[in-house]
């Protein structure tokens, strides 16, 4: 590394942004049970097993609600194609709380095989380094201490910029598995709504927001895979421009281009939910 000062800062910066890109990629093609050991799933499948008592309690309840609602009169009830009709609905919904934890991990595995087929599609196993160019550090490096100083300025304000942005994006899809968690410990009380006819939207729409999460990934990945192929092409540098103009255009572009990523990351969740219809 060279031993500039304003070198070694912008490179420092740039080193960090390439730790937490290379960091997602790698928490993106985990799933929730290999996450930091699997330490948190634990806590999250005894949570969710704990409740699937209160589930069941809760699917006798909505499955009585949907029957008075569902039936003008008692006579109703007596129809064998009604009774049939309430059985599988009953049947259904206790089989849902009792594999609902087996569901959605085939539907994240479902996700997680799409977001592998991005990857392999576009040609990346891992993110571009973005990298500083040779031109702005020989640049640099030939500056005197008085021409050096506006640099100062220009390199604190650009690595406070990417440092900043690089935890914004790592926060962000931490954020996506606690959501996972959270759906994961909670499921056996909105599955247990699939019993009554009435309740079932809320089951329906819980499963569709988990859905949401899950394919989140797949907006992250192709975020940044299009970030990858900009990181490929670094901004075009003006070797007859003076070096703080030089410095200040890559850098002004360079954070344009990893706003767009980060932004894009935090409305990964409006994104999908969009596509959805939720």
């Amino acid at each position: 590394m060279s031993d500039n000062w304003v070198v070694q800062n912008l490179v420092n910066a740039l080193n960090t942004w390439n730790e937490k890109l290379a960091e997602i990629w790698q928490i993106i093609t985990q799933s929730p049970d290999a996450f930091i050991g699997g330490s948190i799933w634990n806590v999250m499948v005894s949570i969710h097993g704990t409740l699937q008592a209160i589930g069941y309690a809760l699917l006798v309840l909505f499955f009585v609600m949907g029957v008075v609602k569902t039936c003008g009169s008692f006579t109703d009830v007596k129809k064998p194609e009604h009774v049939l009709k309430l059985f599988v609905r009953f049947a259904i919904a206790k089989s849902v709380i009792a594999y609902g934890l087996e569901l959605m991990m085939a539907l994240f595995d479902i996700v997680q095989g799409v977001i592998s087929t991005i990857m392999n599609a576009g040609g990346f196993g891992t993110p571009q380094q973005t990298t500083l160019p040779q031109e702005i550090i020989t640049a640099v490096e030939e500056c005197g201490f008085f021409e050096s100083i506006p640099l100062w300025a220009v390199t604190l304000i650009g690595s406070l910029f990417v440092t900043v942005l690089s935890f914004i994006m790592i926060m962000t899809v931490y954020g996506r598995f606690f959501r996972l968690y959270l759906y994961t410990a909670i499921a056996p009380i909105p599955l247990s709504t699939f019993a009554g006819e009435p309740t079932q939207s809320v089951g329906i729409s819980f499963m569709k927001s988990y859905a949401a999460v899950c394919l989140e990934g797949a907006v992250i990945v192709l975020s940044c895979i299009i970030f990858s192929v900009f990181a490929a092409t670094p901004p075009t540098v003006d070797p007859d421009a003076a070096v703080v103009t030089m410095v200040w255009s890559y850098i002004g572009e360079l954070i344009f281009n990893m706003l767009v990523l980060v932004g894009t990351v935090k409305m990964s969740d409006r994104v999908v939910r969009e596509m959805m219809g939720l």
